[in-house]
């Protein structure tokens, strides 16, 4: 049996760099992803039947095959919970995004602003006043954009840590399912040899996968 996982390529899926606003690229590559979690769930349960089957045949080994029926069922809910928490940091990556070029857009507003203010204050003008009005203008007009970029800076800084907590948190996850995995495989090998010691083995794995599980949502 196969581990499903997120990185780079190993599923077929290119890489995927977060764009800002609702991009297409975020939405296929987890449409690509879905594809592919429904086909591999099929073949988990295709799979689960000959064991069934097998089981049939040698009752002695029933505890083997409900013991891969639940590891089955433990490998799709974390699995699943992977998922999720991957798409929700592509979420919060291209919110990150946004509030960055938000604050980019600011940027170059105030230092247009700061210019203007600059040039009005070393033109000669007829209108001495009115220049001095729309000098006080264009300097209030750069304060503004100035505290609206502080507030966008932090909004993007608290997505980014957000998004890392949630990087971390899908690392848990992954890497739980490779343990459960293992565990499946193994305690499979039990069915082939008939030695009881694989399912052990299974056991232990299993274990720790969901001890690997359980500590994502300790993470911090």
């Amino acid at each position: 049996m196969r581990a499903l996982r997120w990185s780079d390529g190993r599923l077929g899926v290119p890489p995927l760099t977060p764009l800002g606003g609702p991009g297409g690229n975020a939405r296929l590559f987890i449409s690509k992803f879905e594809e592919l979690y429904d086909k591999y769930m099929t073949e988990e349960l295709s799979e689960l039947q000959e064991h069934a089957e097998h089981a049939r045949e040698h009752p002695d080994l029933a505890p083997v095959t409900l013991t891969m029926a639940v590891l089955a069922v433990l490998v799709a809910t974390v699995s699943l919970l992977g998922h999720r928490t991957h798409t929700e940091e592509i979420i919060l990556q291209n919110k990150a995004t946004d509030q960055w070029g938000y604050y980019q857009a600011k940027n170059i507003r105030r230092h247009n602003d700061e210019l203007f203010a600059d040039l009005t204050s070393i033109i000669a003008a007829k209108d001495a006043d009115g220049a001095s009005k729309l000098q006080e203008k264009y300097r209030a007009e750069a304060e503004r954009y100035k505290g609206e970029q502080k507030e966008l800076d932090a909004k993007a800084r608290e997505l980014e840590q957000d998004g890392e907590h949630t990087r971390r948190k899908a690392d848990r996850f992954d890497l739980s399912e490779v343990f459960l995995e293992i565990a499946l495989v193994v305690s499979s090998i039990t069915l082939l040899s008939g030695r009881r010691i694989y399912w052990h083995l299974g056991l232990v794995m299993a274990a720790v996968g969901i001890l690997v599980a359980a500590s994502a949502w300790m993470v911090r």
